[in-house]
C-alpha cells in the first residue's frame, strides 16, 4: 500500500491548523537512524486508507519528496468527534531489523467447532488482534486462528496459535493471554441431550 507525503518545514500548533484547513495532516515519520521528518499527506486519501485494516498491520510504501521510503503507521490521533485525523505517525523500516506490531486475529471455522455444533457454546473473542515481532520480510497483514477443533472445555491461548514463518509472540514477562473463551448457555447441554435421540 502506498502513501504520498511532502515535508514541512513550519512546525507547531498554528502551521497544523493552516494545513488542516488546506485539506492536509500534520504527520512525523521517525526511526532509522535518521533525523524525525515532518510531513504533509492529503486528508480524503490518507482518511479512506486508514479504513482498510491491512493499512494499520501492513510495511508501507511511503513516497516522500520523489523517493520511496518503507514505514509503518504507529499513531493515530482523530478529531474528538469529527471523522477527521489530527495527526499522523510513520515509522522508517530497516530490512534487516525485527519490528514489533500488533497485527488482526481473523477467527476462522468457529461455526463447525464441535463446541458450537454440539453444545450450541458461546465463543468469545477476548482479543481481535495479537502483538508479534518479525523481521519486515515476514510481516503478515493478519494471523488466521482455526477455530475447528475447538471443545466446550477449551479456552485459547495466545501460545496456542500457529503463526507464520519468521513470526513470533512479543512476550511480555512471560504472560499468555486467553484470545477465544467457551460458555455454554444454561440448558444447552440438556437441548444436546435430547438431539442425540
Amino acid at each position: 500500500m502506498k502513501v504520498v507525503a511532502t515535508s514541512r518545514k513550519e512546525q507547531g500548533s498554528s502551521a497544523s491548523r493552516r494545513l488542516r484547513r488546506a485539506g492536509q495532516v500534520p504527520g512525523i515519520v521517525y526511526g532509522g537512524n535518521v533525523e524525525p521528518t515532518a510531513v504533509a499527506i492529503e486528508h480524503n486519501p490518507l482518511y479512506h486508507s486508514l479504513r482498510v485494516e491491512a493499512f494499520h498491520s501492513s510495511i508501507l510504501d511511503m513516497e516522500l519528496d520523489g523517493k520511496t521510503v518503507q514505514v509503518l503507521l504507529r499513531d493515530v490521533q482523530w478529531h474528538p468527534y469529527k471523522p477527521l485525523v489530527m495527526h499522523i505517525d510513520f515509522q522508517r523500516v530497516a530490512a534487516g531489523e525485527r519490528i514489533t506490531m500488533k497485527v488482526p486475529l481473523h477467527f476462522v471455522n468457529q461455526d463447525i467447532s464441535p463446541a458450537v455444533k454440539l453444545s450450541a457454546a458461546i465463543v468469545g473473542h477476548v482479543v481481535n488482534e495479537i502483538e508479534i515481532t518479525c523481521l519486515p520480510k515476514d510481516l503478515p497483514s493478519f494471523i488466521e486462528v482455526d477455530l475447528s477443533n475447538l471443545e466446550t472445555t477449551q479456552t485459547v491461548h495466545a501460545s496456542d496459535i500457529k503463526l507464520p514463518a519468521g513470526v513470533s509472540l512479543a512476550q511480555h514477562g512471560g504472560e499468555n493471554p486467553a484470545i477465544v473463551t467457551v460458555t455454554v448457555p444454561a440448558g444447552a447441554k440438556g437441548e444436546e441431550g435430547e438431539e442425540a435421540k
